[in-house]
């Protein structure tokens, strides 16, 4: 059985620091003469103080994390993180009703950016800080979820890259935790500090400037305009949330190697070079079409396909353009997109591009094995041979997320949307993406779903946030006998 004081010990820290995190709203309110940083105070004040409750409580406990505890303190971390993270949206008034507060907040710390607002120009600028905070929060979340917990949970395939990523095996960032988050800390920060300053210098303010890092780092796509990137008519401001997002969207250990100028290094990394080709092959092809099927030229045609197969691939969700009204053969390529993902190790969603480029490759050795019955033919990522556990693991989350997918759009149809919107809002949610299709697209949003519907949709966004065995493994009943 897991350990609920261990969990409660470590969920008291994590609330702490969400406090703290509210607090840091209050100077952006007093700056801009709004009156909303008493409700900033007081949220975080509530957060802190049932955080520190929590953890004087189990001041006792011994902080011996097994797996299970691991299970658990990650979900419901998430979980109370979005719950209190609604506190200010609630306080201030600015999203009406729990359910929309709870969807809001939970779709930024999953970094999803899918969003029910309608208004989000008349919020107040606090209120914007504290929903692009969110998702740069829980951006870094997953990197330290993702290259530090969950190797060593041993769930979601990333043994796979174990040999290039921190944790208790050889070629690491550095052989310790704590050294391994501040190194990933560290480069999270310095590309957010650099797009601030890159967005500042062009015709974004400061404020704008903050809001968009945040979220781009995070590949959150929550945005302080409507209508999103579109808002900026520069070619600029593309080009240079495009070049974020799509270092956002690479594993983070290949980025240190970067910063130590160990391009090799880089290059020789497969995942990489599929991911670069990937976002290479469906650029030119959506650029061609955009450039024969409308009036744009050329630049225009090749900015608009980049922006949007990065923001997609790396399940960012900016909008430049409403590609539901490209030609369909162009939207459905933006689609299948969508069940690609970023690199693992990144902040990107989805089924991840490492988990792609195994079941391609296990596929091809399949036709060559039933050549040659008797051979032994391994699946082989950077010359070396993967393991048959992770290629199963591998091939049991994808065959988990589609069934998870499929399930879901059909409770979606049957909570009375239609066909299109079900299935634009599933992928968008299960991939935490953000635009769908359907009534769900890059113009609207989930305003007008069900309540029930924004409820099972949240449950969506932390099961794809948290690489699906994480959430699920809570609902088998061995995982809670002895």
């Amino acid at each position: 059985m897991p350990n609920p004081k261990t969990a409660l010990r470590i969920l008291g820290i994590l609330l702490m620091v969400e406090g703290f995190c509210m607090w840091l709203a209050v100077p952006v309110a007093l700056i801009y003469g709004e009156n909303d940083a008493p409700h900033f105070i007081l949220a975080g004040a509530i957060t802190a103080f049932t955080g520190f409750l929590s953890f004087f409580s189990t001041r006792k406990a011994k902080l011996e994390v097994t797996k299970r505890d691991g299970y658990v303190i990650v979900t419901s971390g998430w979980l109370a993180f979005s719950f209190f993270g609604t506190l200010p949206f609630v306080l201030t008034g600015s999203i009406p009703g729990f359910t929309n507060a709870f969807f809001e907040t939970i779709s930024g710390f999953t970094t999803t950016g899918a969003s029910v607002l309608n208004n989000i120009e008349e919020l107040s600028h606090g209120v914007l800080f504290w929903r692009s905070l969110t998702q740069w929060l829980g951006g870094m979340g997953i990197i330290v979820l993702t290259l530090v917990i969950l190797p060593v949970l041993g769930i979601g395939g990333m043994q796979l890259f174990a040999a290039e990523v921190p944790g208790p095996m050889p070629d690491k960032l550095h052989p310790r935790v704590k050294e391994t988050a501040k190194r990933l800390w560290s480069i999270y920060v310095i590309f957010t500090l650099a797009e601030v300053l890159l967005l500042w210098i062009g015709p974004m303010d400061l404020f704008d400037a903050v809001c968009h890092a945040l979220t781009t780092m995070a590949t959150g796509g929550y945005s302080t305009k409507q209508s999103s990137i579109a808002y900026w008519d520069s070619p600029y401001v593309h080009y240079v949330i495009t070049v974020f997002m799509f270092l956002a969207g690479v594993n983070f250990t290949l980025s240190y190697f970067g910063f130590h100028l160990r391009f090799r290094k880089v290059w020789q990394n497969e995942e990489f070079r599929y991911y670069l080709g990937f976002i290479f092959v469906f650029t030119l092809l959506i650029a061609a079409g955009l450039f024969f099927s409308s009036n744009r030229g050329a630049e225009e045609s090749f900015r608009t396909a980049l922006f949007q197969v990065v923001s997609i691939i790396t399940t960012t969700g900016y909008a430049t353009d409403d590609y539901l009204l490209w030609m369909p053969a162009l939207t459905t390529v933006i689609f299948v997109l969508m069940f690609f993902g970023g690199s693992a190790g990144s902040t990107g969603g989805g089924p991840k591009i490492m988990r792609i480029m195994i079941l391609i490759k296990n596929s091809t050795q399949e036709l060559k094995r039933l050549i040659h019955p008797n051979a032994v033919i391994p699946v082989r990522m950077n010359k070396i041979a993967v393991d048959n556990v992770v290629v199963t693991n591998v091939l049991a989350f994808l065959a988990f997320y589609v069934v998870i997918a499929v399930v879901s759009m059909v409770v979606m149809s049957l909570l009375g949307n239609d066909f299109e919107t079900s299935i634009g809002a599933v992928a968008a949610t299960l991939g935490n993406i953000g635009p769908g299709i359907g009534n769900v697209g890059p113009a609207a949003n989930f305003n007008d779903i069900a309540v029930a519907g924004k409820w099972f949709l949240s449950f969506l966004m932390l099961v794809g946030r948290l690489e699906l065995f994480t959430v699920l493994v809570l609902f088998s009943p061995a995982f809670w006998k002895d």
